[in-house]
């Protein structure tokens, strides 16, 4: 039974700083690509981050330079570390796992971002 659990979401300040944290089990972690999206009120939910087995990372225009990406694999983790968030980073971030044909979310952690 594949789960992912995320956390470390909150109310920051513009400018400020969060790390978002998704903790996997069922699946061989260390073989399995990552990704994190997020959904804004009213809005579709967006990819932004994507981190594959061997640790080569995408991102979307919209957080490149600021957010970053990274797995512990000896902890079956995947992170999002933020950087510079702004009002427009206001969402509830996903971790999302394709794995054996099959699509996992976890439940979301809300990020709010203050102006």
């Amino acid at each position: 039974q594949v789960q992912l659990v995320e956390s470390g979401g909150g109310l920051v300040q513009t400018g400020e700083s969060l790390r978002l944290s998704c903790a996997a089990s069922g699946v061989t972690f260390a073989s399995a690509a990552m990704n994190w999206y997020r959904q804004a009120p009213g809005k579709d939910r967006e990819w932004i981050a994507h981190i594959s087995s061997d640790g080569n990372t995408n991102y979307a225009v919209s957080v490149k330079g600021r957010f970053t990406i990274s797995r512990d694999n000896a902890k079956n983790t995947v992170y999002l570390e933020m950087n510079s968030l702004k009002p427009e980073d206001t969402a509830v971030y996903y971790c999302y796992i394709h794995w054996n044909y099959s699509n996992y979310w976890g439940q979301g952690t809300q990020v709010t971002v203050s102006s």
